[in-house]
Protein backbone atom coordinates (compact mmCIF):
# COMPACT_ATOMS: atom_id res chain seq x y z
CA UNK A 1 0.00 0.00 0.00
CA UNK A 2 1.13 3.55 -0.75
CA UNK A 3 2.74 5.13 2.38
CA UNK A 4 0.43 8.17 2.05
CA UNK A 5 -2.72 6.05 2.03
CA UNK A 6 -1.43 3.89 4.88
CA UNK A 7 -0.99 7.07 6.93
CA UNK A 8 -4.45 8.40 5.99
CA UNK A 9 -5.94 5.21 7.41
CA UNK A 10 -4.83 6.40 10.86
CA UNK A 11 -7.01 8.79 12.94
CA UNK A 12 -4.04 11.08 13.67
CA UNK A 13 -4.01 12.24 10.05
CA UNK A 14 -7.16 14.35 10.59
CA UNK A 15 -8.01 17.46 12.58
CA UNK A 16 -11.50 16.23 13.51
CA UNK A 17 -12.85 13.19 15.35
CA UNK A 18 -12.97 10.05 13.23
CA UNK A 19 -14.54 6.65 13.57
CA UNK A 20 -13.30 3.47 11.97
CA UNK A 21 -11.64 4.58 8.74
CA UNK A 22 -12.57 2.69 5.58
CA UNK A 23 -10.83 2.74 2.21
CA UNK A 24 -12.64 2.45 -1.12
CA UNK A 25 -10.45 2.11 -4.19
CA UNK A 26 -11.17 2.60 -7.87
CA UNK A 27 -8.87 2.54 -10.88
CA UNK A 28 -8.23 6.31 -10.52
CA UNK A 29 -8.93 7.24 -6.88
CA UNK A 30 -8.71 6.35 -3.23
CA UNK A 31 -11.68 7.37 -1.07
CA UNK A 32 -11.22 7.45 2.69
CA UNK A 33 -14.36 7.34 4.84
CA UNK A 34 -13.79 8.84 8.29
CA UNK A 35 -17.29 8.93 9.72
CA UNK A 36 -18.43 12.51 9.13
CA UNK A 37 -16.31 13.30 6.07
CA UNK A 38 -15.06 11.44 3.02
CA UNK A 39 -11.74 12.38 1.37
CA UNK A 40 -11.13 11.56 -2.26
CA UNK A 41 -7.47 11.40 -3.31
CA UNK A 42 -6.61 10.97 -6.97
CA UNK A 43 -4.09 8.33 -7.99
CA UNK A 44 -0.99 9.51 -9.91
CA UNK A 45 -2.01 7.60 -13.04
CA UNK A 46 -2.08 8.36 -16.74
CA UNK A 47 -4.43 6.18 -18.79
CA UNK A 48 -4.59 8.57 -21.73
CA UNK A 49 -8.24 9.43 -21.16
CA UNK A 50 -7.31 10.53 -17.62
CA UNK A 51 -3.99 12.11 -16.67
CA UNK A 52 -3.24 12.68 -12.97
CA UNK A 53 0.52 12.16 -13.21
CA UNK A 54 1.47 15.52 -11.62
CA UNK A 55 0.42 17.18 -8.36
CA UNK A 56 -0.69 20.25 -10.29
CA UNK A 57 -2.99 18.20 -12.50
CA UNK A 58 -4.48 16.44 -9.47
CA UNK A 59 -5.09 19.78 -7.72
CA UNK A 60 -6.82 21.22 -10.77
CA UNK A 61 -8.94 18.08 -11.08
CA UNK A 62 -10.02 18.41 -7.43
CA UNK A 63 -11.12 22.02 -7.99
CA UNK A 64 -13.04 21.04 -11.11
CA UNK A 65 -14.68 18.12 -9.34
CA UNK A 66 -16.13 20.40 -6.68
CA UNK A 67 -17.27 23.02 -9.20
CA UNK A 68 -18.99 20.53 -11.47
CA UNK A 69 -20.62 18.32 -8.86
CA UNK A 70 -22.10 21.15 -6.85
CA UNK A 71 -24.54 21.53 -9.76
CA UNK A 72 -26.34 18.30 -8.80
CA UNK A 73 -25.09 17.60 -5.26
CA UNK A 74 -24.24 20.92 -3.54
CA UNK A 75 -24.63 19.49 -0.04
CA UNK A 76 -22.10 16.70 -0.65
CA UNK A 77 -19.16 18.64 -2.09
CA UNK A 78 -17.58 20.74 0.67
CA UNK A 79 -14.08 21.83 -0.31
CA UNK A 80 -10.66 21.00 -1.70
CA UNK A 81 -8.20 20.42 1.15
CA UNK A 82 -4.41 20.14 1.24
CA UNK A 83 -2.46 17.20 2.62
CA UNK A 84 0.88 18.06 4.22
CA UNK A 85 3.79 15.64 4.38
CA UNK A 86 6.01 13.78 4.38
CA UNK A 87 3.79 10.79 3.43
CA UNK A 88 4.67 8.78 6.54
CA UNK A 89 3.44 11.65 8.76
CA UNK A 90 0.85 13.10 6.38
CA UNK A 91 -1.94 15.22 7.79
CA UNK A 92 -5.05 16.63 6.17
CA UNK A 93 -5.18 20.39 6.47
CA UNK A 94 -8.79 21.29 7.23
CA UNK A 95 -10.78 23.73 5.14
CA UNK A 96 -9.54 27.28 5.69
CA UNK A 97 -6.58 26.21 7.81
CA UNK A 98 -3.20 27.78 7.07
CA UNK A 99 -0.24 25.48 6.60
CA UNK A 100 3.47 26.09 6.86
CA UNK A 101 4.49 23.35 4.43
CA UNK A 102 3.70 23.05 0.76
CA UNK A 103 1.03 20.39 0.11
CA UNK A 104 2.24 16.98 -0.98
CA UNK A 105 -1.26 16.03 -2.13
CA UNK A 106 -4.82 17.34 -2.48
CA UNK A 107 -8.17 15.81 -1.65
CA UNK A 108 -11.83 16.56 -2.29
CA UNK A 109 -13.64 16.78 1.03
CA UNK A 110 -17.21 15.51 0.94
CA UNK A 111 -20.00 14.96 3.43
CA UNK A 112 -19.98 11.24 4.12
CA UNK A 113 -23.09 9.10 3.67
CA UNK A 114 -23.84 5.48 4.43
CA UNK A 115 -22.51 3.30 1.62
CA UNK A 116 -25.68 1.27 1.95
CA UNK A 117 -27.48 4.28 0.47
CA UNK A 118 -25.71 3.92 -2.87
CA UNK A 119 -28.31 3.12 -5.49
CA UNK A 120 -27.06 -0.37 -6.44
CA UNK A 121 -27.50 -1.44 -2.82
CA UNK A 122 -30.87 0.31 -2.45
CA UNK A 123 -32.14 -1.31 -5.65
CA UNK A 124 -30.86 -4.71 -4.55
CA UNK A 125 -32.97 -4.58 -1.39
CA UNK A 126 -36.01 -3.19 -3.21
CA UNK A 127 -35.96 0.10 -1.35
CA UNK A 128 -37.02 2.45 -4.16
CA UNK A 129 -40.39 3.35 -5.61
CA UNK A 130 -40.28 3.73 -9.41
CA UNK A 131 -41.64 7.25 -8.97
CA UNK A 132 -38.24 8.24 -7.57
CA UNK A 133 -36.73 7.59 -10.98
CA UNK A 134 -39.30 9.80 -12.65
CA UNK A 135 -38.37 12.61 -10.25
CA UNK A 136 -34.70 11.96 -11.10
CA UNK A 137 -35.51 12.15 -14.82
CA UNK A 138 -37.22 15.52 -14.31
CA UNK A 139 -34.17 16.88 -12.48
CA UNK A 140 -31.82 15.57 -15.16
CA UNK A 141 -33.90 17.13 -17.94
CA UNK A 142 -33.71 20.46 -16.10
CA UNK A 143 -29.97 19.99 -15.49
CA UNK A 144 -29.26 19.23 -19.14
CA UNK A 145 -31.45 22.11 -20.26
CA UNK A 146 -29.57 24.58 -18.05
CA UNK A 147 -26.03 23.24 -18.55
CA UNK A 148 -23.51 25.37 -20.41
CA UNK A 149 -23.66 25.00 -24.19
CA UNK A 150 -20.52 24.20 -26.18
CA UNK A 151 -19.51 27.16 -28.32
CA UNK A 152 -19.53 26.93 -32.10
CA UNK A 153 -15.72 27.10 -32.16
CA UNK A 154 -15.24 24.31 -29.61
CA UNK A 155 -14.23 20.83 -30.75
CA UNK A 156 -16.79 19.08 -28.55
CA UNK A 157 -19.61 17.13 -30.15
CA UNK A 158 -18.24 17.00 -33.68
CA UNK A 159 -18.58 13.68 -35.50
CA UNK A 160 -14.85 13.09 -34.97
CA UNK A 161 -15.06 13.96 -31.26
CA UNK A 162 -17.92 11.49 -30.78
CA UNK A 163 -16.21 8.73 -32.75
CA UNK A 164 -12.76 8.98 -31.12
CA UNK A 165 -13.58 7.93 -27.51
CA UNK A 166 -15.70 5.03 -28.76
CA UNK A 167 -12.80 3.58 -30.72
CA UNK A 168 -10.43 4.42 -27.83
CA UNK A 169 -12.57 2.23 -25.54
CA UNK A 170 -12.07 -0.71 -27.89
CA UNK A 171 -8.32 -0.07 -28.10
CA UNK A 172 -8.10 0.03 -24.29
CA UNK A 173 -10.03 -3.24 -23.99
CA UNK A 174 -7.72 -4.84 -26.54
CA UNK A 175 -4.63 -3.65 -24.66
CA UNK A 176 -6.06 -5.20 -21.48
CA UNK A 177 -6.18 -8.60 -23.16
CA UNK A 178 -9.90 -8.86 -23.97
CA UNK A 179 -10.55 -11.47 -26.68
CA UNK A 180 -10.35 -10.12 -30.23
CA UNK A 181 -13.54 -11.73 -31.59
CA UNK A 182 -16.17 -9.59 -29.81
CA UNK A 183 -14.02 -6.46 -30.12
CA UNK A 184 -13.58 -6.85 -33.89
CA UNK A 185 -17.33 -7.07 -34.42
CA UNK A 186 -17.93 -4.06 -32.18
CA UNK A 187 -15.19 -2.09 -33.92
CA UNK A 188 -16.71 -2.76 -37.35
CA UNK A 189 -20.15 -1.74 -36.08
CA UNK A 190 -18.76 1.40 -34.42
CA UNK A 191 -16.92 2.56 -37.52
CA UNK A 192 -19.93 1.92 -39.75
CA UNK A 193 -22.38 3.59 -37.36
CA UNK A 194 -20.11 6.58 -36.82
CA UNK A 195 -20.03 7.20 -40.55
CA UNK A 196 -23.82 6.85 -40.91
CA UNK A 197 -24.54 9.10 -37.94
CA UNK A 198 -21.93 11.77 -38.71
CA UNK A 199 -24.53 14.20 -40.17
CA UNK A 200 -26.75 13.64 -37.12
CA UNK A 201 -23.89 14.34 -34.71
CA UNK A 202 -23.03 17.54 -36.56
CA UNK A 203 -26.66 18.66 -36.59
CA UNK A 204 -26.98 18.03 -32.86
CA UNK A 205 -23.90 20.13 -32.31
CA UNK A 206 -25.27 22.98 -34.45
CA UNK A 207 -28.56 22.85 -32.51
CA UNK A 208 -26.75 23.46 -29.21
CA UNK A 209 -27.30 19.94 -27.90
CA UNK A 210 -23.69 19.56 -26.70
CA UNK A 211 -23.64 20.61 -23.06
CA UNK A 212 -21.38 20.39 -20.02
CA UNK A 213 -23.06 17.22 -18.74
CA UNK A 214 -22.36 14.80 -15.91
CA UNK A 215 -20.46 12.33 -18.10
CA UNK A 216 -20.53 9.30 -15.78
CA UNK A 217 -24.22 8.82 -15.08
CA UNK A 218 -24.34 5.25 -13.76
CA UNK A 219 -25.99 3.97 -10.58
CA UNK A 220 -22.73 3.74 -8.64
CA UNK A 221 -22.61 7.53 -8.78
CA UNK A 222 -26.05 7.94 -7.22
CA UNK A 223 -27.34 7.65 -3.67
CA UNK A 224 -30.70 7.74 -1.92
CA UNK A 225 -30.29 10.73 0.38
CA UNK A 226 -32.97 12.70 2.23
CA UNK A 227 -35.79 11.15 0.28
CA UNK A 228 -34.49 11.54 -3.26
CA UNK A 229 -31.86 10.24 -5.66
CA UNK A 230 -28.72 12.40 -5.49
CA UNK A 231 -26.28 12.29 -8.40
CA UNK A 232 -22.57 12.85 -7.68
CA UNK A 233 -19.08 12.09 -9.04
CA UNK A 234 -19.41 13.60 -12.49
CA UNK A 235 -16.36 13.65 -14.74
CA UNK A 236 -13.88 16.39 -13.93
CA UNK A 237 -10.72 15.02 -15.52
CA UNK A 238 -11.69 15.25 -19.19
CA UNK A 239 -13.55 18.04 -20.92
CA UNK A 240 -14.05 15.77 -23.91
CA UNK A 241 -15.91 13.22 -21.79
CA UNK A 242 -18.29 15.69 -20.16
CA UNK A 243 -18.98 18.14 -23.04
CA UNK A 244 -21.40 15.71 -24.62
CA UNK A 245 -24.94 15.18 -25.83
CA UNK A 246 -27.52 14.77 -23.06
CA UNK A 247 -28.66 11.61 -24.86
CA UNK A 248 -25.24 10.14 -24.05
CA UNK A 249 -25.75 10.85 -20.34
CA UNK A 250 -29.19 9.22 -20.37
CA UNK A 251 -27.97 6.21 -22.34
CA UNK A 252 -25.45 5.56 -19.55
CA UNK A 253 -28.19 5.49 -16.92
CA UNK A 254 -30.52 3.34 -19.01
CA UNK A 255 -27.71 0.95 -19.89
CA UNK A 256 -26.73 0.51 -16.25
CA UNK A 257 -30.34 -0.13 -15.21
CA UNK A 258 -30.56 -2.82 -17.87
CA UNK A 259 -27.27 -4.27 -16.61
CA UNK A 260 -28.96 -4.61 -13.23
CA UNK A 261 -31.98 -6.31 -14.83
CA UNK A 262 -34.32 -3.34 -14.45
CA UNK A 263 -35.36 -2.53 -18.02
CA UNK A 264 -38.68 -1.33 -16.60
CA UNK A 265 -36.91 1.47 -14.75
CA UNK A 266 -34.71 2.21 -17.76
CA UNK A 267 -37.81 2.75 -19.92
CA UNK A 268 -39.53 4.76 -17.21
CA UNK A 269 -36.66 7.18 -16.64
CA UNK A 270 -36.11 7.61 -20.37
CA UNK A 271 -39.81 8.24 -20.96
CA UNK A 272 -40.00 10.95 -18.33
CA UNK A 273 -36.75 12.59 -19.48
CA UNK A 274 -38.07 12.71 -23.04
CA UNK A 275 -41.37 14.17 -21.90
CA UNK A 276 -39.60 16.92 -19.96
CA UNK A 277 -36.86 17.66 -22.50
CA UNK A 278 -38.81 17.05 -25.71
CA UNK A 279 -35.60 15.69 -27.25
CA UNK A 280 -37.21 12.82 -29.14
CA UNK A 281 -35.27 13.53 -32.33
CA UNK A 282 -32.01 12.86 -30.50
CA UNK A 283 -33.06 9.24 -30.09
CA UNK A 284 -31.70 8.48 -33.55
CA UNK A 285 -28.33 8.23 -31.74
CA UNK A 286 -29.62 5.99 -28.95
CA UNK A 287 -27.98 2.70 -29.92
CA UNK A 288 -24.67 4.42 -30.60
CA UNK A 289 -24.53 5.94 -27.14
CA UNK A 290 -25.98 2.87 -25.37
CA UNK A 291 -23.27 0.68 -26.92
CA UNK A 292 -20.58 3.26 -26.20
CA UNK A 293 -21.61 3.46 -22.54
CA UNK A 294 -21.57 -0.32 -22.13
CA UNK A 295 -18.02 -0.32 -23.50
CA UNK A 296 -17.02 2.49 -21.12
CA UNK A 297 -17.99 0.31 -18.17
CA UNK A 298 -16.33 -2.73 -19.74
CA UNK A 299 -13.13 -0.70 -20.08
CA UNK A 300 -13.29 0.40 -16.43
CA UNK A 301 -13.64 -3.24 -15.35
CA UNK A 302 -10.74 -4.29 -17.60
CA UNK A 303 -8.48 -1.53 -16.26
CA UNK A 304 -9.27 -2.50 -12.70
CA UNK A 305 -8.54 -6.15 -13.49
CA UNK A 306 -5.14 -5.10 -14.83
CA UNK A 307 -4.17 -3.55 -11.47
CA UNK A 308 -2.15 -5.82 -9.24
CA UNK A 309 -3.75 -5.08 -5.86
CA UNK A 310 -7.15 -6.76 -6.38
CA UNK A 311 -8.55 -9.08 -3.74
CA UNK A 312 -9.99 -12.35 -5.12
CA UNK A 313 -13.61 -11.34 -4.51
CA UNK A 314 -13.16 -8.05 -6.35
CA UNK A 315 -11.37 -9.82 -9.20
CA UNK A 316 -14.39 -12.10 -9.60
CA UNK A 317 -16.77 -9.14 -9.47
CA UNK A 318 -14.85 -7.23 -12.14
CA UNK A 319 -14.65 -10.31 -14.37
CA UNK A 320 -18.42 -10.66 -14.14
CA UNK A 321 -18.91 -6.96 -14.91
CA UNK A 322 -16.60 -7.09 -17.92
CA UNK A 323 -18.51 -10.03 -19.40
CA UNK A 324 -21.92 -8.47 -18.72
CA UNK A 325 -21.07 -5.07 -20.21
CA UNK A 326 -19.53 -6.62 -23.33
CA UNK A 327 -22.73 -8.62 -23.81
CA UNK A 328 -24.87 -5.49 -23.41
CA UNK A 329 -22.73 -3.76 -26.04
CA UNK A 330 -23.07 -6.72 -28.39
CA UNK A 331 -26.87 -6.87 -28.00
CA UNK A 332 -27.23 -3.13 -28.52
CA UNK A 333 -25.14 -3.20 -31.69
CA UNK A 334 -27.09 -5.90 -33.51
CA UNK A 335 -30.41 -5.42 -35.24
CA UNK A 336 -33.28 -6.79 -33.12
CA UNK A 337 -35.02 -9.85 -34.53
CA UNK A 338 -38.50 -8.33 -34.11
CA UNK A 339 -39.43 -4.97 -35.63
CA UNK A 340 -40.70 -2.19 -33.35
CA UNK A 341 -44.38 -1.23 -33.11
CA UNK A 342 -45.89 2.17 -33.82
CA UNK A 343 -49.32 2.38 -32.19
CA UNK A 344 -51.60 5.40 -32.27
CA UNK A 345 -54.69 6.16 -30.22
CA UNK A 346 -58.05 7.08 -31.72
CA UNK A 347 -60.55 8.81 -29.48
CA UNK A 348 -61.87 12.18 -28.36
CA UNK A 349 -60.56 14.22 -25.45
CA UNK A 350 -61.73 12.77 -22.15
CA UNK A 351 -61.84 9.19 -23.46
CA UNK A 352 -58.92 8.09 -21.27
CA UNK A 353 -56.30 7.86 -24.03
CA UNK A 354 -53.42 9.31 -22.03
CA UNK A 355 -54.10 7.34 -18.88
CA UNK A 356 -54.30 4.08 -20.79
CA UNK A 357 -51.30 4.82 -23.05
CA UNK A 358 -49.15 5.69 -20.03
CA UNK A 359 -50.04 2.47 -18.21
CA UNK A 360 -49.48 0.34 -21.30
CA UNK A 361 -46.10 1.96 -22.01
CA UNK A 362 -44.98 1.34 -18.45
CA UNK A 363 -45.99 -2.29 -18.69
CA UNK A 364 -44.41 -2.85 -22.11
CA UNK A 365 -41.34 -0.60 -21.78
CA UNK A 366 -42.52 1.49 -24.74
CA UNK A 367 -42.23 5.23 -25.30
CA UNK A 368 -45.30 7.39 -24.68
CA UNK A 369 -45.38 10.30 -27.14
CA UNK A 370 -48.15 12.64 -25.99
CA UNK A 371 -49.55 15.28 -28.32
CA UNK A 372 -50.77 17.48 -25.45
CA UNK A 373 -47.17 17.97 -24.29
CA UNK A 374 -45.83 18.72 -27.77
CA UNK A 375 -48.64 21.20 -28.42
CA UNK A 376 -47.84 23.06 -25.20
CA UNK A 377 -44.09 22.86 -25.74
CA UNK A 378 -44.53 24.64 -29.07
CA UNK A 379 -46.13 27.58 -27.24
CA UNK A 380 -43.56 27.66 -24.42
CA UNK A 381 -46.20 26.68 -21.86
CA UNK A 382 -45.52 24.77 -18.64
CA UNK A 383 -45.93 21.06 -19.34
CA UNK A 384 -47.43 19.92 -16.04
CA UNK A 385 -51.02 20.87 -15.45
CA UNK A 386 -53.40 23.04 -17.49
CA UNK A 387 -52.38 26.46 -18.75
CA UNK A 388 -54.90 28.24 -16.55
CA UNK A 389 -56.66 30.10 -19.33
CA UNK A 390 -57.33 30.25 -23.05
CA UNK A 391 -54.14 30.41 -25.10
CA UNK A 392 -54.66 31.95 -28.55
CA UNK A 393 -53.82 29.52 -31.32
CA UNK A 394 -53.26 26.48 -29.11
CA UNK A 395 -55.97 24.45 -30.84
CA UNK A 396 -56.09 26.34 -34.13
CA UNK A 397 -56.14 24.25 -37.35
CA UNK A 398 -52.64 25.49 -38.26
CA UNK A 399 -51.22 24.31 -34.94
CA UNK A 400 -52.89 20.94 -35.33
CA UNK A 401 -51.57 20.54 -38.88
CA UNK A 402 -48.02 21.21 -37.66
CA UNK A 403 -48.51 18.78 -34.79
CA UNK A 404 -49.87 15.89 -36.86
CA UNK A 405 -47.99 16.47 -40.11
CA UNK A 406 -44.58 17.47 -38.74
CA UNK A 407 -43.84 17.19 -35.04
CA UNK A 408 -45.34 13.80 -34.16
CA UNK A 409 -43.99 12.08 -37.31
CA UNK A 410 -40.49 13.51 -36.77
CA UNK A 411 -40.43 12.29 -33.16
CA UNK A 412 -41.80 8.88 -34.13
CA UNK A 413 -39.22 8.53 -36.89
CA UNK A 414 -36.32 9.03 -34.49
CA UNK A 415 -37.77 6.53 -32.01
CA UNK A 416 -38.32 3.90 -34.69
CA UNK A 417 -34.77 4.43 -35.95
CA UNK A 418 -33.65 3.59 -32.43
CA UNK A 419 -35.70 0.36 -32.61
CA UNK A 420 -38.06 1.59 -29.89
CA UNK A 421 -41.79 0.83 -29.86
CA UNK A 422 -44.13 3.66 -29.00
CA UNK A 423 -47.70 4.81 -28.58
CA UNK A 424 -48.51 8.20 -30.12
CA UNK A 425 -51.21 9.59 -27.86
CA UNK A 426 -53.49 11.98 -29.77
CA UNK A 427 -57.10 12.05 -31.00
CA UNK A 428 -56.21 11.09 -34.61
CA UNK A 429 -59.72 11.91 -35.75
CA UNK A 430 -58.66 12.85 -39.30
CA UNK A 431 -57.92 9.89 -41.64
CA UNK A 432 -55.04 11.79 -43.27
CA UNK A 433 -53.27 12.10 -39.92
CA UNK A 434 -53.53 8.36 -39.30
CA UNK A 435 -52.35 7.70 -42.86
CA UNK A 436 -49.14 9.70 -42.30
CA UNK A 437 -48.08 7.50 -39.39
CA UNK A 438 -49.22 4.28 -41.06
CA UNK A 439 -46.98 5.10 -44.03
CA UNK A 440 -44.15 6.02 -41.67
CA UNK A 441 -44.43 2.63 -39.96
CA UNK A 442 -44.41 0.91 -43.35
CA UNK A 443 -41.30 2.83 -44.43
CA UNK A 444 -39.47 1.95 -41.20
CA UNK A 445 -40.54 -1.73 -41.29
CA UNK A 446 -42.55 -1.34 -38.08
CA UNK A 447 -45.85 -2.88 -37.02
CA UNK A 448 -48.72 -0.38 -37.06
CA UNK A 449 -51.72 -0.50 -34.72
CA UNK A 450 -54.66 1.74 -33.88
CA UNK A 451 -55.74 1.70 -30.24
CA UNK A 452 -59.39 2.69 -30.61
CA UNK A 453 -61.12 3.99 -27.49
CA UNK A 454 -64.91 3.97 -27.60
CA UNK A 455 -66.58 6.44 -25.29
CA UNK A 456 -69.99 7.79 -24.44
CA UNK A 457 -70.03 11.58 -25.10
CA UNK A 458 -71.63 12.21 -21.70
CA UNK A 459 -68.81 10.24 -20.03
CA UNK A 460 -66.19 12.29 -21.92
CA UNK A 461 -67.86 15.58 -20.89
CA UNK A 462 -67.84 14.42 -17.27
CA UNK A 463 -64.18 13.37 -17.50
CA UNK A 464 -63.14 16.77 -18.85
CA UNK A 465 -65.10 18.59 -16.14
CA UNK A 466 -63.47 16.42 -13.49
CA UNK A 467 -59.99 16.99 -15.00
CA UNK A 468 -60.47 20.77 -15.05
CA UNK A 469 -61.76 20.74 -11.49
CA UNK A 470 -58.92 18.61 -10.09
CA UNK A 471 -56.05 19.96 -12.21
CA UNK A 472 -52.73 18.18 -12.61
CA UNK A 473 -53.26 17.04 -16.21
CA UNK A 474 -51.36 18.66 -19.11
CA UNK A 475 -54.37 18.63 -21.45
CA UNK A 476 -55.98 22.00 -22.13
CA UNK A 477 -58.87 20.50 -24.09
CA UNK A 478 -62.12 21.90 -22.67
CA UNK A 479 -65.82 21.32 -23.35
CA UNK A 480 -65.69 23.48 -26.48
CA UNK A 481 -62.80 21.46 -27.92
CA UNK A 482 -64.66 18.22 -27.12
CA UNK A 483 -67.85 19.38 -28.85
CA UNK A 484 -65.85 20.29 -31.96
CA UNK A 485 -64.25 16.82 -31.93
CA UNK A 486 -67.63 15.11 -31.58
CA UNK A 487 -68.95 17.06 -34.59
CA UNK A 488 -65.95 15.94 -36.66
CA UNK A 489 -65.96 12.34 -35.44
CA UNK A 490 -65.81 9.69 -38.17
CA UNK A 491 -65.53 5.93 -37.76
CA UNK A 492 -62.33 4.26 -38.89
CA UNK A 493 -62.21 3.28 -42.54
CA UNK A 494 -62.64 -0.26 -43.79
CA UNK A 495 -58.98 -0.37 -44.83
CA UNK A 496 -57.96 0.22 -41.21
CA UNK A 497 -59.92 -2.60 -39.61
CA UNK A 498 -57.00 -5.04 -39.69
CA UNK A 499 -54.90 -2.66 -37.60
CA UNK A 500 -57.42 -1.94 -34.82
CA UNK A 501 -57.13 -2.97 -31.19
CA UNK A 502 -60.49 -1.99 -29.68
CA UNK A 503 -60.89 -0.68 -26.15
CA UNK A 504 -64.55 -0.70 -25.05
CA UNK A 505 -66.20 2.22 -23.31
CA UNK A 506 -65.65 2.07 -19.57
CA UNK A 507 -62.62 -0.21 -19.97
CA UNK A 508 -61.54 -1.61 -16.61
CA UNK A 509 -57.77 -1.07 -16.54
CA UNK A 510 -57.17 -3.42 -13.63
CA UNK A 511 -53.94 -5.40 -13.94
CA UNK A 512 -55.52 -8.47 -15.53
CA UNK A 513 -57.36 -6.42 -18.17
CA UNK A 514 -54.29 -4.30 -18.83
CA UNK A 515 -52.12 -7.40 -19.25
CA UNK A 516 -54.60 -8.85 -21.77
CA UNK A 517 -54.66 -5.59 -23.75
CA UNK A 518 -50.85 -5.35 -23.68
CA UNK A 519 -50.61 -8.90 -25.03
CA UNK A 520 -52.81 -7.91 -27.96
CA UNK A 521 -50.47 -5.04 -28.76
CA UNK A 522 -47.37 -7.22 -28.91
CA UNK A 523 -48.98 -10.17 -30.72
CA UNK A 524 -47.53 -10.62 -34.21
Amino acid sequence: MEPLIARLLRPGAYDHPVGAIRLIETHISWVLLTGSFAYKVKKPVNFGFVDFHSLELRHQACLEEVRLNRRLAPALYLDVVAIEGPPERARVRGAGAAGAAAPIEWAVQMAEFDQGDLLPAVLERGGLDPEAFEVLAERLALFHGQAAVAGAASPWGSAAAVREPALANLAALESCGVAAEPLNALRSWSERSAAELAPVFERRRAEGRIRECHGDLHLGNMAWLQGRITVFDGIEFSAALRWIDGISDMAFLAMDLERRRRPDLAARVLNRWLECSGDYTGMATWHWYFTYRALVRAKVAALRLAQADLMPEEHELQEESLTAYLELARRSSIKPSAPPTLAITHGVSGSGKSHLARRLCRRLGWIHLRSDLERKRAFGLPLDGPSGGAVPGLYDPGTSRWLYNTRLPECATALLKAGLSLIVDATFLAPEHRHILRELAKTRGAHFLILELSVDPAWARSAIERRQRCGGDPSDADAEVLEDQLRRWQPLGEGEADRVVSVPAGFDDAEASLAELAARLVAP
